[in-house]
């Protein structure tokens, strides 16, 4: 949808450039505040639509926006009607950023209820503009940017939800300061591919324990609804840039579905910034009340274990926790996160349920106690189904790291591990990562879900089944490297005579060369 659209891009980009050049340089502050601005047209806009259909329908409905508003931290008094986005994007200037900071702002704060984890997290939330031209400027792009996704809602087809959801997912993808303290989001293409290997299903609890802006959530989100439209009338679905069939979130979204995944999806991250993006963009995307909050999943504080049936995860690969704040469920002799995380997952997951994470490939082979008594858990206290190397381009251009994809289900029988060597994600492998036609994604979904037919034993190929014996006997190493069978072309040298004959030939093309060249002198 948005990749086909220039005009919506070129809006983004307009939008990012203004507020750089109105004095918001990082990143992550800007989309907080063009989130915001966002979160008010809106709310304007459903607001308006819903007070239509009511009176079509002569049901009775009460708008947000109707009745008196008591401005915080004074006795003022306002008509709720002038919070509204087409009220007071006709404020002159200097007033409008006045009236924004101090009255909009608050009640959008305060939108959910007292009870809600977006109100909560908004507490703190801080409505930042250097100055009012900055904010007439992002007004009417905002403007220019909801006219556009009509207008392809209109004459494309596409659902006005899928559009705003990818508008959202292309603000997010110019995080450029991502990458910091190992954490960065995951390419998209990446989580469609987790999500296509654990199918999540209707009704299945589903968790990340360092969300970040929601990514993963909404990746087992899109697949659900996905699936369900999949089961209903396949015609309905279209393949995506990646090859991965998907179907508008509108599709399958009846009040029956919209009130399980309600309550389907748990995130938590430690930067309180994500947590606003998280719970923002799944709300962008159609689930009303999110539930994303503030915690350090690896500390004393966190105790949600054995509850969900999937997690799916790329938690920061860089640094350690204190030893003081480790939960006492985890056993591992380690303060390193990367190694931590993965046994929280472990924990987190009911009998049964099944894992996607990403790591960092030294996980797979690292000597340490630490490393060796994870990959043993994961082995013998879990169904190991699958180990997915991926190149190290993946991450760029935040991140060269090589990593790869682990898939488990708790409390299964490891007999044997299926192992796929990642060479290409669709993507260039360099810094631009541009798209190219080579991709291992659907060969990778297609083989792992028929690996138990075929057995493929070939160490040569870029896919094989390793024998729970054999890791064992190799320190449980999953390093596909440790088992893969390189080929080598044989290369043929000529006789070493004719290669004299033709170098003696060339001394005579010379050597005839340099002579025509002398008749010319």
């Amino acid at each position: 949808m948005l990749r086909n659209n220039s005009t919506l891009k070129s809006l983004i980009e307009k939008l990012w450039q203004n507020f750089w050049e109105g004095g918001i340089a990082n990143p992550l502050t800007a989309i907080e505040q063009i989130t915001y601005l966002l979160f008010m047209k809106r709310l304007d806009d459903l607001e308006a639509k819903r007070e239509r259909d009511a009176e079509f329908t002569g049901e009775k409905y009460t708008s947000r926006f109707k009745g008196k508003y008591i401005v915080p931290g004074s006795n003022e008094s306002i008509d709720k009607n002038e919070l509204r986005w087409s009220v007071f994007k006709h404020q002159p200037a200097n007033v409008m950023l006045l009236h924004v900071q101090m009255k909009v702002f608050p009640f959008l704060k305060d939108l959910n209820g007292t009870t809600s984890p977006f109100t909560k997290h908004m507490a703190n939330a801080v409505f930042i503009m250097p100055k009012a031209s900055l904010l007439v400027s992002a007004i009417n792009i905002v403007e220019d940017i909801f006219k556009e996704i009509e207008k392809d809602s209109t004459e494309g087809g596409h659902a006005f939800q899928d559009i705003q959801g990818d508008v959202y997912e292309m603000l997010l993808s110019e995080i450029a300061s991502s990458g910091k303290n190992g954490q960065f989001r995951t390419p998209r293409h990446i989580i469609k591919l987790m999500a296509d290997l654990v199918a999540p299903q209707l009704g299945q609890r589903i968790a990340d324990p360092a969300c970040g802006t929601g990514g993963f959530l909404l990746g087992a989100y899109q697949y659900i609804l996905t699936d369900l439209v999949r089961k209903k009338d396949s015609d309905k679905l279209s393949k995506d840039e990646d090859g991965f069939e998907r179907a508008a979130i509108s599709a399958g979204l009846t009040q029956k579905v919209k009130s399980i995944l309600d309550d389907s999806f748990t995130g938590y991250d430690i930067d309180t910034t994500m947590v606003r993006l998280g719970l923002m963009n799944m709300m962008m995307h159609g689930i009303d009340e999110p539930k994303i909050d503030y915690k350090d999943t690896l500390s004393k504080t966190y105790n949600e274990d054995n509850l969900y049936d999937i997690v799916m995860a790329n938690p920061p690969f860089t640094g350690s926790i204190d030893k003081g704040d480790i939960n006492e469920g985890l056993k591992l002799p380690t303060t390193k996160t990367e190694l931590l995380f993965v046994e929280r997952i472990f924990n987190m997951l009911k009998m049964g349920g099944t894992a996607a994470v990403i790591v960092p490939q030294g996980v797979l082979f690292g000597s340490g106690n630490a490393f060796k008594t994870l990959r043993k858990m994961l082995i013998e206290k879990a169904e190991l189904k699958a180990v997915i190397a991926m190149p190290s381009g993946v991450f760029k251009p935040y991140a060269g790291v090589s990593t790869a994809i682990l898939l488990f289900t708790k409390g299964g029988e490891t007999n044997q591990v299926w192992f796929y060597d990642m060479q290409n994600d669709g993507y260039s492998l360099d810094d631009k990562r541009n798209k190219i036609s080579n991709s291992d994604l659907q060969d990778i979904v297609e083989r792992y879900k028929k690996r138990n037919l075929e057995k493929e034993t070939d160490r040569k190929a870029s896919h094989f089944f390793v024998l729970k014996e054999e890791i064992e006997a190799n320190d449980y190493d999953l390093s596909i490297s440790k088992y893969k069978e390189e080929v080598y072309d044989e290369l043929v040298y000529e006789k070493p005579h004719v290669i004299f004959v033709k170098m003696e030939n060339i001394e005579d093309d010379i050597k005839k060369g340099l002579d025509e060249l002398k008749v010319l002198m």
